[in-house]
């Protein structure tokens, strides 16, 4: 059942909309994820809304380049990516750890080496 979600960084400067069905998240151990310790949500891109200007966000791009990572100059934190999924559609990486009232204790955790990639 698809629920609309709150999410936002630490300070409150990038706040957004998910809307979908959080049945999971994945764990990454790729060089940048591990250090930032995100849980993703694959959701494509329109399910995504921002609050907040996108002025208020800076990116980081890194290896290919090909994934916006999205973060908080104020705070550090990083709610979300945006990059392509394998269809070619617009996709948005929502870091579960910043939307609002989710126990990611809760949540399935599937692990992916993205080292390997």
């Amino acid at each position: 059942m698809n629920q609309m979600y709150q999410g936002s960084c630490h300070c409150g400067q990038i706040a957004f909309e998910v809307e979908g069905e959080l049945t999971g998240a994945t764990d990454c151990n790729c060089s940048i994820c591990q250090r930032k310790g995100t849980l993703m949500w694959f959701v494509p891109r329109t399910q995504l809304h921002l609050r907040t200007a996108p002025e208020a966000m800076r990116s980081y791009t890194f290896h290919k380049h090909v994934i916006q990572h999205y973060f908080c100059p104020t705070c550090g934190m990083h709610p979300f990516g945006e990059g392509v999924g394998p269809d070619g559609s617009a996709m948005a990486a929502v870091n579960i750890r910043c939307l609002e009232g989710v126990d990611v204790y809760d949540i399935p955790v599937h692990h992916h080496d993205g080292r390997a990639l």
